[in-house]
Parts: structure tokens; C-alpha cells; sequence
């Protein structure tokens, strides 16, 4: 397809950077081209429009080659980016189009440089930010060979002059008393103004022009290059920073959208498995003096009800249930679909009293709950429920056994020789972590909760069982947890 200025927006361009194919990212790139080579065309126009008063900074039998090569340019972009372009048909050949695509852009580029000057802005703006934004859209390796060869032609175009070879150059004094024809080439603005400061006060002194007329001439061709790097390097430099922030704009939405299907369930719309076993975070953050319940629920029954009416009713129950269980737990609490038909559900700061209160209350309202199909048919699921709360007291023993354990492998390395002891103890040292809880002891949580789940199903479903209960009747207690 055939690109156009309206794809420069937030919406289109996103879809330019993670949807089209390699042919219209290349036009896209090649309409960019199109936008700065325009401008370029405009001010040769202006030059030579008002060529009887610019002709004295400007060499303008050098502006008519450099407006028709600026021509051409203009040309193959425009062609590129139109509905004929060959990439479009390229296939194979795309990556060969990317290439000339790129050669005759840093050409065209290389020139532009050579007859403004390579200090310029156009230059700064060329090199960096026009590199970056071609690896957006085309093969990297192109732009990075085309950022090397301007960086080469920028070398060249310093030292070269003094060398004695003459660069061609657009910008020309008329008030000379040196060759600055040679040196305007590679001297900065700096050494520009202090020579025409000398030759204005030779002159001066010799009384071939009055003071005020070669300070108006200096002031005069100072400010309209001046002006023409900023036209055409301020433009190029505000597009360039508005395609970085759409990018990042881009990539921040898409990093939502990542985490949101990593971490949300995309049929029931609650947490997903992965979020729901990132429980340490929330083990951190309850108080030392708190507990933390753990319920594994899971639906009766489930695949009956997808042999009798079909998998997408086995998905409407699935929604509703989750429905069901955001409408009767709190904010706080984290509900996530576990896998299949078994959702996890996590209450910080829960004592065991208060979670089964909890866990028998959802139980009844899923049995209570009717499933009306469209043909009128109703029916209604029960679950089971599996209970587990890791008291305060206990998650200090399992801290406390975990620093012991750390202490003791702390001690083990220090008994081993090492080739520089100082550095190896503070080493080991660091290694010491603070008191905190095993890196499984989510999944340990879980296990426990699911054991009890299966201890309900086993005493006939619809019911809820406690895993604390079932440990205080083996008098196991927390060793059952983590062999503490």
C-alpha cells in the first residue's frame, strides 16, 4: 500500500512498527526521506528567488547542481513511497531496495553536509538521529554501514582541506583578505566570526569601507546561515523526538498488554496461574503479627458438564464463578484461575477461624448460584475447597530455620581455603541474606491447600477442608510444611 502523512499518527504508526510488513515500514521510511527533502527543495527555491540579495553568501552557480541533484532525490523518494514503488513487488528483492533506498539517502545526505559544512547542525541531526530512527523500519545492518559512512565522509570533510584540496561549498564572503573560500569548509562559527572580525577591522583601517557596512555584511551572513541550519536541522530533530516518544508511547502500551496476558486470565478475566503464585510479594508485606490463608477451589463435576452441554457452557460457567467469587471477596483479597476448573484465592491478614467462615460462605453461594442456559435449562455446579493458613508464629520458625541453614553454609565456605581470605570473607559475608522466607514456600502454601482439596474431594465434594485441621490431627504441625 501507498503511504501517506496520515500514517505519522500515534494509532497508524503503532501499527507501522509491530504489524506491517518489511515493504511498507521501507516506503514508510523512504516517505520520511520525502518530508526533509522537500525542505531542502524549498530553500533552494527561496535562494534563487531572492538570489539578487543572497547571491553575496550564497554561491549560486554551486546552488543550481546542488538544486538538481536535490531534484532527483525528491524524485526516486517520491517514487518510492507511491503505489509503483518496487518494493512492493520485490519480495526477494527487498532487502537489495533497502540498500539502494539507504545508498542514495546517504549520498544525499554526504552532499548536503559537504556544501553546509560538516559543524553544522544538519550534520549532528543527520548522523545521530536519522541513523537511529532508519533502524526502526529497515534492516539495521544498512543503517549501520550508512551511519559509519557519513561518520567517515564527516572525517574526510575536516581534514582534507588541509591538505590543500579545495571542497565545494555553498557559503562564500565577498570581503576577502585570505582564502576563505578554502577554509569555510571545516572552520566552526567561532573561527568564522573572529576572521570576519579581522578582515572588517583591516579594511577599517584601511579605509576601503566604513565600519558600520562591513559589520552589517558580517551580521547579515552569520544570521542567514545560521538560519538555513536551523530550518533544516530543527525540523528533521522535532520529527525525529516525536517518533522516539510515539515509540516509547508504544512501547509502554505494549508492555501493559504484555503483563496483562501474563497476569490476567483472558477467558474469566481474573489474575492468572503465574500472577496467582506470586504470593511472596504478599507475604511480604504483611505485618510479623499477621497470618496469611491460602483457599484451592475446585469445581465439582466439571467435565460432566462439558460432555452434557458442551465446552463453550463449560465456559460460561467458568466466568460466572469467577464473577461470583470477585462479587464476594474484597479488594484485598487476590482471586486467580488456577488452571482448568480450580481457582486460587490468597487472604492476607486472614486468620484460620476467619478463612474457613470464608471458604464455606463461597461454597454455598457457588452451589446457590443457577446457570440459565438460552433454551431456558438451568442447572448449578458445586466445589470443593481445600484450606490452608500459615500463621504468624509459624513463618517466623520457618525464618528462623531458613538464617540458621544460611549461617551454617555461610560457615562451611569460610572453612575453605581461600587464595585471598580478606576478600573472600567479606565476600561471603555479603552473601548472608536477611532474614526471609524460602523461594518455594508459595508453592509449599499451595501444595498445602491442595492437599486438603483433595481430602474433600475424597470425602464426597461439596465441602470445605482444612489443611491446618488435617496436621493437628498427626500432631505434624509445620513440619509437614517445611520440615522445620
Amino acid at each position: 500500500m501507498a503511504v501517506s502523512i496520515s500514517h505519522l499518527g500515534y494509532t497508524k504508526l503503532s501499527q507501522a512498527i509491530f504489524e506491517w510488513q518489511a515493504a511498507d515500514k521501507t516506503s514508510l521510511l523512504a516517505l520520511f526521506m520525502v518530508m526533509e527533502v522537500s525542505l531542502h527543495w524549498l530553500w533552494c527555491l527561496f535562494v534563487w528567488w531572492r538570489r539578487d540579495i543572497y547571491d553575496t553568501y550564497v554561491d549560486i552557480a554551486l546552488l543550481y547542481p546542488l538544486w538538481f541533484g536535490v531534484t532527483l532525490v525528491a524524485l526516486f523518494l517520491l517514487w518510492m513511497t507511491s503505489r509503483f514503488s518496487p518494493v512492493k513487488k520485490a519480495n526477494s528483492n527487498l532487502y537489495k531496495w533497502q540498500g539502494i533506498l539507504i545508498t542514495v539517502y546517504s549520498t544525499y545526505i554526504a552532499m548536503v553536509i559537504l556544501v553546509l559544512g560538516h559543524s553544522s547542525l544538519v550534520a549532528g541531526v543527520s548522523l545521530v538521529g536519522g541513523a537511529i530512527l532508519g533502524m526502526m523500519l529497515i534492516r539495521r545492518r544498512y543503517v549501520w554501514r550508512a551511519f559509519l559512512g557519513h561518520a567517515a565522509v564527516i572525517l574526510a570533510v575536516t581534514f582534507i582541506p588541509y591538505l590543500g584540496v579545495t571542497l565545494p561549498n555553498l557559503r562564500q564572503m565577498t570581503l576577502t583578505v585570505i582564502p576563505l573560500d578554502t577554509y569555510y569548509s571545516y572552520i566552526n562559527y567561532s573561527e568564522i566570526t573572529t576572521i570576519e572580525n579581522a578582515i572588517s577591522a583591516s579594511i577599517f583601517q584601511n579605509g576601503t569601507l566604513n565600519w558600520d557596512s562591513v559589520d552589517q555584511l558580517r551580521r547579515s551572513s552569520a544570521f542567514f546561515w545560521r538560519s538555513t541550519h536551523i530550518y533544516m536541522a530543527l525540523p528533521k530533530a522535532i520529527f525525529i523526538i516525536y517518533m522516539f516518544r510515539t515509540l516509547l508511547l508504544i512501547l509502554d502500551d505494549s508492555k501493559k498488554e504484555i503483563l496483562q496476558h501474563a497476569n490476567q486470565d483472558e477467558l474469566t478475566q481474573l489474575k492468572s496461574r503465574r500472577y496467582g503464585m506470586q504470593m511472596k510479594q504478599v507475604l511480604k508485606s504483611v505485618e510479623d503479627h499477621q497470618d496469611i490463608s491460602v483457599i484451592l477451589l475446585d469445581l465439582d463435576w466439571f467435565k460432566e458438564v462439558n460432555d452434557s452441554y458442551g465446552h463453550e457452557i463449560g465456559d460460561r460457567v467458568l466466568v460466572e464463578v469467577a464473577q461470583t467469587l470477585l462479587q464476594s471477596l474484597t479488594d484485598e483479597t487476590i482471586v486467580s484461575r488456577y488452571g482448568g476448573e480450580e481457582f486460587l484465592i490468597v487472604l492476607p491478614d486472614t486468620k484460620h477461624d476467619t478463612a474457613m467462615i470464608i471458604a464455606e460462605q463461597l461454597r454455598r453461594v457457588i452451589a446457590k448460584h443457577v446457570i440459565i442456559l438460552d433454551d431456558d435449562t438451568t442447572f448449578s455446579v458445586t466445589a470443593s475447597l481445600g484450606l490452608y493458613t500459615l500463621t504468624h508464629g509459624e513463618r517466623n520458625c520457618i525464618k528462623q530455620a531458613c538464617e540458621t541453614l544460611n549461617k551454617k553454609d555461610a560457615s562451611q565456605s569460610l572453612a575453605k581455603p581461600q587464595r585471598i581470605p580478606s576478600y573472600s570473607s567479606k565476600r561471603v559475608n555479603r552473601k548472608i541474606p536477611a532474614v526471609q522466607l524460602p523461594h518455594d514456600i508459595c508453592q509449599r502454601l499451595i501444595c498445602m491447600a491442595d492437599k486438603a482439596l483433595y481430602e474433600a474431594k475424597g470425602r464426597g465434594r461439596d465441602q470445605v477442608v482444612s489443611a491446618n485441621e488435617m496436621l493437628a490431627a498427626k500432631n505434624n504441625n509445620i513440619e509437614a510444611l517445611y520440615g522445620t
